[in-house]
C-alpha cells in the first residue's frame, strides 16, 4: 500500500530523527482460512494432493502446510507455476479476486509479482489459506531491476492478515526497492477499509532498501514485530490489535509518474517461506 508522502518521525534503530518523502505499500491483507491442509507438493504443472508428491519439469516448489493446528504450520514455494492469480492448488487467496478493492498477485516460473495499477493503497496482495498459529515468520528472496524512486516499488511481507470483500486487516512489513537515500522500511497495521492504515514504525535511508537477491524477513511474536534484511534485524514495532490471521505477501506500485505504469514485472519475489507456532 503506497504512501505517496510521509514524515519519518524517528529512525528508531539509531535514534536519529529525520524527515523524508516516500510511498508505502499496501497493508497487506491476507485471508484466514479454517481448513486443515495436509503436506502437499506442487509440481510445475500445478498438480497438488494431500500427503502426495509429484515432480514436474520445474519441480522447484514444495509447499507444506501443517494439519490446521495452532502450531507447526509452514509453507514454502519457489513459484514453479504460471498462474494469474496465484493459487498453487488453493493455498493462496488474492486481493482482487477476494478483497475486490486491491489487486492480485501472479506467477511465472521462479517469480511472483503484483498487479497494482491506478489508485494508491490497492497493492497486489496474496495471503496463504489454512489455519496458522499467532507467532509467525515470513521470508522471501527479492527480485528487482530498473529501480526508480518515483515508482515506489515495494516488496511486502504480511503477518496475521485477513482479507474479505472490501476489508484487509493485519500487519505489513514493507521494503522499498531502492538503494538510494530515498529507500525506506515501514511497518504498518492495516485496519480494514481501503486506505485505512496506521504506521507503527518508519525508517529511511539506503540501508533499508533492497536490491536483487536480498533476503527479507518479518516475524511477529506476541505483540512484537521485527524486520530483517539479509539476516540482520533492521526494524521493530509493537502492536496488540490483531492476535490471529495468516501470513502472505504484497507489492506496491505508484503510477503518478507515467513512466512507472506497467513496471510491475521489474520487482517481486523469487521464493517465499512462511512458518508459525
Amino acid at each position: 500500500m503506497s504512501r505517496q508522502s510521509f514524515v519519518v518521525a524517528a529512525v528508531l534503530l539509531g535514534g536519529l530523527a529525520c524527515n523524508g518523502s516516500g510511498s508505502r505499500g499496501s497493508g497487506g491483507a491476507t485471508t484466514t482460512g479454517s481448513q486443515s491442509v495436509a503436506t502437499t507438493t506442487a509440481s510445475a504443472n500445478g498438480a497438488t494432493g494431500a500427503a502426495a508428491s509429484t515432480t514436474g519439469t520445474m519441480g522447484a516448489a514444495t509447499s507444506t502446510s501443517g494439519t490446521g493446528g495452532a502450531s507447526g504450520s509452514s509453507y514454502m514455494t519457489a513459484f514453479p507455476l504460471t498462474e494469474n492469480p496465484i493459487s498453487e492448488g488453493g493455498h493462496w487467496i488474492n486481493g482482487g479476486t477476494k478483497g475486490l478493492d486491491w489487486h492480485d498477485v501472479s506467477t511465472t516460473p521462479g517469480l511472483a509479482i503484483g498487479h497494482q495499477s491506478g489508485s494508491s493503497y490497492t497493492d497486489g496482495t496474496a495471503l496463504l489459506t489454512g489455519t496458522w498459529g499467532p507467532d509467525q515468520t515470513a521470508e522471501a528472496v527479492v527480485h528487482t531491476v530498473n529501480q526508480k524512486d518515483s515508482c515506489y516499488q515495494e516488496v511486502e511481507l504480511r503477518l496475521r492478515s485477513a482479507i474479505l470483500a472490501h476489508s484487509c486487516t493485519g500487519y505489513e512489513v514493507s521494503f522499498k526497492a531502492s538503494k538510494t537515500s530515498s529507500a525506506y522500511l515501514i511497518i504498518v497495521r492495516w485496519n480494514g477499509a481501503l486506505g485505512d492504515f496506521s504506521y507503527l514504525s518508519q525508517y529511511m535511508g539506503a540501508q533499508y532498501g533492497v536490491s536483487e537477491g536480498d533476503v527479507v524477513k518479518a516475524t511477529i511474536t506476541g505483540n512484537v514485530i521485527k524486520a530483517y534484511l539479509n539476516g540482520a534485524e533492521v526494524g521493530s514495532a509493537t502492536d496488540s490489535t490483531f492476535t490471529t490471521g495468516n501470513p502472505g505477501m504484497g507489492f506496491n506500485l505508484e503510477t503518478g509518474d507515467a513512466s512507472c505504469i506497467g513496471t510491475n514485472g521489474d520487482y517481486g519475489f523469487t521464493s517465499y517461506t512462511a512458518t508459525s507456532n
